[in-house]
């Protein structure tokens, strides 16, 4: 019954995945977010967040409030992949 923790469902991230990153020396939630994608699913981060943020609190001796929230970042516009790698007429 020892199970992964999962964290963040949207990317299979786990509660060990999150404190490993955290012992090596990742205290900052945006550079937490990078390297995990949490935060990106399709929940956009509804889910993961507060519980990352509660791990990082934790391990780190800091409040929940001092912890600035990731920052949200809303394409301007969707683009096709095709155009970015070179494969259509843009």
């Amino acid at each position: 019954m020892g199970g992964k923790k999962i964290v963040c469902r949207c990317n299979d991230v786990t509660v060990e995945e999150v404190e490993a990153l955290i012992d090596s020396g990742v205290t900052d939630i945006e550079e937490l977010k990078r390297l995990l994608r949490i935060g990106m699913g399709p929940c956009q981060g509804r889910t993961c967040v507060p519980i990352v943020l509660g791990i990082l609190a934790r391990k780190t001796g800091r409040s929940q409030e001092e912890i600035p929230l990731p920052k949200a970042r809303v394409p301007i516009r969707p683009v096709r992949v095709e155009v970015i790698v070179g494969g259509a007429d843009e």
